[in-house]
């Protein structure tokens, strides 16, 4: 069974489109409101048939998708769609990622944006070669899109898993983490739509968040000798 998860911190001009279009392709969705201080918890008590986590203070995209993946679980869904919802995800790809999934149950399904796309802003660019480089030195494996939010998950993959940051960051170390446990990653090619620099809602701020990925990135290459490179050895002797 597949659920949608929306993590949501401030999007009242989008998330009510977001989970329309999500509901065209997946009956269920779990949208957590992760604190937000606009109008989105009001929108949202408007909205039939989805279920909704809340807390009262923002906690970051990580503890978001957390919160979403144990009520996905709690519900009896053994994998889940995510997306972002300030709508620069295409809800028409997820017959895609389900195609994918029908063919291959147990891996983690990832979406890979064009990152030359339209109104890609550079700093994600770059981000994401950053992101990707460090994957690779991590897992010896490559993707083309590690910061991506649109994934296909296998819950009983994560449901146990320690998560060490709560903010987006997360993303990456979900990937990785599930590249040591041995999990099948797979990238698909996506749509992506960003709206112009003076429409686009960001949560980002680039000093502290850069290096709060880069100690996360630190602490992930010490794991990657300790713990990583011996456990993929192991599996793959064990093959």
């Amino acid at each position: 069974m597949v659920c949608a998860v929306i993590p949501t911190y401030n999007n009242q001009e989008t998330i009510l489109r977001v989970i329309q279009d999500v509901k065209a392709y997946l009956r269920d969705v779990i949208v957590v409101n992760d604190g937000c201080t606009d109008h989105t918890p009001e929108l949202l008590s408007s909205v039939p048939d989805i279920h909704v986590v809340s807390y009262s203070h923002n906690h970051g995209k990580g503890y978001a998708l957390k919160q979403g993946f144990l009520e996905a679980h709690r519900l009896g869904f053994s994998h889940v769609v995510t997306l972002d919802a300030d709508g620069q995800h295409r809800a028409t790809d997820i017959p895609l990622l389900l195609k994918t999934h029908a063919e291959n149950l147990s891996a983690l399904i990832v979406g890979s944006r064009n990152l030359t796309a339209d109104n890609m802003p550079r700093s994600n660019t770059f981000a994401n070669r950053f992101s990707n480089f460090w994957f690779y030195i991590q897992t010896l494996q490559y993707l083309p899109d590690t910061q991506t939010g649109y994934r296909l998950y296998p819950l009983a993959s994560f449901t146990n898993l320690w998560w060490m940051t709560d903010k987006y960051e997360a993303e990456l170390e979900l990937l990785v983490m599930a590249a040591w446990k041995g999990v099948q990653l797979i990238s698909i090619p996506i749509q992506v739509y960003y709206p112009s620099a003076s429409e686009r809602v960001s949560h980002f701020r680039p000093f502290k968040d850069f290096a709060r990925i880069s100690a996360l990135n630190t602490v992930l290459c010490v794991m990657a000798v300790v713990y990583g490179y011996p456990r993929m050895l192991l599996k793959k002797l064990c093959r």
